[in-house]
């Protein structure tokens, strides 16, 4: 199934999982085989630890491996939305009771950062233009 994702979205997931692939891994598989060094791992915490979160890293290097083989990477200004809500447009919304506007471009899952003024395209703004 195609995931759709801004080419900004796409150098994210890409950053990460250099990040994760190339610091996070190596760290945490230093640091189980010094917990392993210490001796009896069956009651050795650091080394649960150190396990978790290398099951973790991997779960996380899995799924970006998975979503960026299935980006379907969209351009933007490539799309013609003729007034439409759709993807990569920004659009403005107003609260009719406070008159407050506020802008919000429509991204991808993962580029997702309502702070940021980022929806999902399966947010329900997202969902009314279409």
């Amino acid at each position: 199934m195609p995931v759709p994702m801004t080419v900004r979205g796409e150098k994210m997931l890409r950053e990460e999982l250099h990040q994760l692939k190339t610091v996070e891994r190596p760290t945490i598989v230093q640091a189980i085989a010094e917990a392993r060094a210490q001796g009896d791992i069956s009651e050795n915490a650091e080394y649960e630890s150190a396990k978790e979160k290398q099951g973790f890293i991997e779960g996380r290097i899995q799924d970006l491996d998975g979503k960026l083989s299935n980006a379907q990477i969209i351009d933007p200004k490539a799309i013609g939305g003729d007034g439409k809500v759709v993807f990569g447009c920004t659009v403005e919304v107003e609260d009719l009771n406070t008159g407050v506007k506020s802008k919000y471009t429509i991204v991808g899952e993962d580029e997702a950062d309502f702070k940021q003024g980022l929806l999902s395209y399966m947010s329900p703004i997202a969902k009314i233009g279409r």
